[in-house]
């Protein structure tokens, strides 16, 4: 036993190393990132599968988000086996009641709606883009190709 303790001790930082190497990036860090990566455009609306993110975004559906000097409102739910999101660069507004709004909606009607735009997705995405993450690439996806910088 002592002698797996300090091959651990000797090593922990490799093992921490490959642990972090593994892990998923969080969704916010995907969504910032691609933002950053777009240069804040005005707007966007992207898809992301849940297995490539940790979902530390869960439950949220209307929010506010900062990327470097621009304000995002975002518009998110999960519709299996995505994640959607659509940002829209605006000023900043309480998105409290319209984010309960939104959930409540979303238990009333048990998710499957979600559910139904995620799979109807599968078959009507035709586009996918690189999002550079801190824990690697991520792929994400959209119904069609944007074009980076132009309005609504």
């Amino acid at each position: 036993m002592i002698k797996i303790v300090k091959i651990l001790k000797k090593n922990s930082a490799f093992i921490f190393q490959m642990a972090q190497f593994s892990s998923k990036p969080t969704a916010s860090e995907v969504l910032t990132a691609y933002l950053m990566q777009c240069n804040e455009p005005p707007w966007t609306s992207y898809f992301v599968k849940y297995r490539s993110v940790k979902d530390d975004q869960f439950g949220m559906s209307n929010f506010n988000w900062k990327v470097g000097s621009s304000n995002y409102q975002i518009l998110r739910t999960g519709c299996f086996p995505y994640i959607k999101y659509h940002c829209s660069r605006r000023r900043v507004e309480d998105l409290g009641v319209s984010d309960k709004f939104m959930r409540a909606i979303k238990v009333v009607n048990l998710g499957i709606p979600c559910l139904l735009y995620g799979l109807a997705a599968t078959q009507l995405i035709r586009h996918t883009e690189i999002v550079h993450t801190t824990k690697g690439p991520v792929t994400i996806y959209f119904l069609l190709p944007e074009h980076k910088g132009s309005h609504h």
